[in-house]
């Protein structure tokens, strides 16, 4: 069935906004992620920082670089993924520095490519997929899709969260499996499942109704 006008104009709005680095805590790229607090493994507190680090990162990053880099931040639990592009060693390493410096930053991975920086097609692409891996976790009734926020960089997949070692396998076979999808690297934060059931007891969703 054909989309409406309205529906239309707000998905436009949509990936102009991503593409254009305008969602919140972009500096370009595609960015899919920021579960919702009520579901979210980390406190609320901890969610605020994070989103603090990521405004933060992202304002200083401008600052010392401006628009010669591709750099995409998001944090988690305090633990930063710069992913995107620049085009030398030593503006990769100046993001780093940088980054590594603002408020509450624990550790900061750096999975910044030198060369040239993506198109906007590439970017584009990115978003869909980062879309299709996001719908693949909420159809799987063995993982709670918000417990991953997932970064995709030309095809390669950035898994981050607080999950188990299972949930962890899971989720990286599946996206695996899905077309363009060229690599998954996990940087997820490990718990047991003692610790799973004890500090985030699992309730019943629509999508596990189902």
């Amino acid at each position: 069935m054909p989309m409406n006008r309205p529906a239309l104009g707000a998905a436009l709005l949509l990936s102009l906004s991503l593409l254009s680095g305008c969602a919140p805590l972009v500096v370009g790229g595609a960015v899919v992620g920021s579960a919702l607090v009520a579901t979210d493994r980390r406190t609320a507190g901890t969610q605020l920082e994070d989103q603090g680090i990521e405004v933060k990162a992202a304002a200083r990053l401008r600052e010392a670089l401006g628009d010669r880099v591709n750099i995409n931040v998001q944090a988690y639990n305090r633990v930063v993924l710069l992913s995107g592009e620049t085009r030398n060693e030593a503006d990769k390493a100046e993001a780093e520095r940088v980054v590594a410096q603002v408020e509450n930053v624990s550790r900061v991975h750096n999975e910044l490519q030198v060369g040239f920086l993506s198109s906007l097609t590439s970017r584009a692409n990115d978003v869909v997929l980062a879309g299709k891996i996001k719908a693949t976790l909420i159809d799987s009734r063995a993982l709670q899709s918000n417990a991953f926020t997932v970064v995709v960089e030309r095809g390669e997949v950035y898994l981050m969260g607080r999950v188990t070692e299972r949930e962890a396998h899971v989720a990286s076979e599946l996206i695996r499996g899905i077309p363009k999808v060229t690599k998954v690297v996990r940087l997820m934060e490990l718990i047991s499942e003692e610790e799973l059931a004890r500090r985030h007891p699992r309730t019943p969703t629509a999508e596990q109704s189902r």
